[in-house]
């Protein structure tokens, strides 16, 4: 796993050992950010469900102003401030030990409002649309936020996520990996 491109390209990030964990492969992580293109461009980004923090530091290596880094692993969260020190990111990163709800919550505290939201919460979660629910009700997003959210359970997000109202602008499939676009 690596930085792609940016200011931090190349460096090799290290990742959490074992199945618990599930990084955004380069090969979904190098189309994603060609989608993105220019808004991530001093944008605030949140990395909820962060594993090693990939997506995030990707997006500050790329130009976003900073970086919301949220997972509730201690062993994941080590890996995250080790990569973040690897790509010299400090001043720009913020660092969430916690359930993705409690830092949303925080998030909301502290009046930030992300531009781009990534949500790569365990496939076989609902974190995807708890997550969204909670983003909306607490009002935590910018105008023209968009939001991508990882899975490998199409049809069922899909579903989960029109019941609360909201559309997918885009789908991207990679191999057996959905990147859904949102706008809020």
């Amino acid at each position: 796993m690596r930085i792609i491109s940016g200011t931090a390209r190349g460096t090799n990030l290290k990742t959490l050992d074992g199945l618990n964990t599930r990084p955004t492969l380069d090969r979904v992580k190098e189309p994603l950010f060609s989608i993105i293109g220019d808004r991530i461009d001093d944008a605030l980004v949140l990395d909820l469900f962060s594993g090693s923090g990939a997506l995030g530091l990707e997006s500050l290596s790329r130009g976003a102003k900073m970086a919301l880094f949220c997972d509730n692993s201690k062993d994941a969260n080590k890996i995250i401030l080790q990569n973040i020190e690897k790509t010299r990111t400090k001043d720009k990163s913020i660092v969430y030990l916690s359930d993705f709800r409690d830092a949303l919550k925080k998030i909301k505290k502290d009046e930030l409002k992300p531009d781009i939201v990534f949500l790569d919460p365990p496939y076989e979660s609902n974190g995807i649309v708890e997550a969204l629910k909670l983003i909306i009700e607490l009002g935590i997003y910018n105008d023209n936020a968009l939001i991508v959210a990882e899975t490998d359970e199409i049809d069922r997000v899909k579903s989960q996520i029109s019941e609360i109202g909201l559309e997918a602008i885009d789908i991207r499939k990679y191999g057996r990996v959905y990147l859904i676009f949102l706008k809020i």
